[in-house]
């Protein structure tokens, strides 16, 4: 499955009320959007034909952050859906993680482009390849270790993967306070990176069809719309057994990046 047929599906699956994303380069991923939309990207070069209510905004995260609340945009609501394509560098993309949290729900999905490179050539910090990951893919392993209230699943999604993340609380504020050290850590490990097996095999990466199976996501939309309580989808999410949605049952034993060892 594609990135985009993932996206796609998650938009029909999850009927969110808004969508946000960061980094649209051309458009393609935000054109599947059909409710209000924002799009942040300081040098977007739109060719795909978008739809619906979008607000197109030509700045980096930092700067649209730093002056917007993108819930005034959604009159109030929090971010229902929102993907993170921005810049290819692991600091870049925490910092877009937190930006977004801030204005989620307990409800909220965030996905995250290219966590999965296929070599350590495509996961470099200083680009020499066509096809790009940048080290993004060490946001993964914050996420799991600092944040284990998230669920954090990687995705087997073409070309270079995704990430699901579930269950955000805007009301944390854990990455935010250690943001300096983390970033310290990351920009530390010079290239060529230091890519864990696990991540160019994909051997803890669930299977996209099955995760879309699951019942949970009814769940979700559930919660969200007020047809159940809160706290419904973490007790569902707490009751799934996530190796049968893998493609490789034999996960890989975790092994710590070369900036924690």
């Amino acid at each position: 499955m594609q990135r985009h047929e993932l996206l796609a599906a998650l938009h029909t699956q999850l009927r969110p009320r808004n969508y946000l994303e960061i980094g649209i380069d051309t458009g393609e991923s935000l054109a599947l959007s059909r409710v209000p939309s924002i799009g942040i990207d300081p040098a977007f070069t739109v060719t795909a034909e978008l739809n619906g209510d979008v607000q197109l905004v030509r700045a980096t995260s930092d700067d649209y952050f730093r002056q917007n609340a993108p819930t005034d945009r959604f009159g109030g609501d929090p971010v229902d859906l929102a993907f993170i394509d921005g810049m290819h560098l692991a600091e870049y993309a925490l910092r877009d993680y937190i930006y977004v949290e801030a204005y989620a729900a307990r409800t909220s999905v965030v996905v995250f482009d290219d966590m999965l490179p296929r070599d350590v050539s495509e996961a470099a910090r200083d680009r020499h390849t066509i096809g790009w990951t940048g080290d993004v893919f060490k946001v993964t392993h914050v996420l799991q270790q600092l944040r284990p209230d998230l669920v954090v699943l990687e995705v087997d999604t073409q070309p270079t993967g995704t990430v699901v993340v579930l269950l955000p609380d805007a009301r944390s504020t854990l990455l935010a306070e250690h943001y300096t050290a983390i970033e310290a850590a990351m920009v530390a490990d010079v290239d060529p990176q230091d890519v864990p097996e696990h991540v160019r095999l994909r051997t803890r990466a669930v299977d996209p069809r099955r995760l879309l199976e699951c019942a949970w996501w009814d769940t979700l939309v559930a919660e969200r719309e007020g047809r159940l309580p809160a706290g419904s989808l973490a007790a569902d999410l707490a009751q799934q057994d996530w190796t049968t949605l893998r493609q490789n049952a034999l996960a890989a034993e975790r092994q710590p990046f070369a900036f924690q060892r």
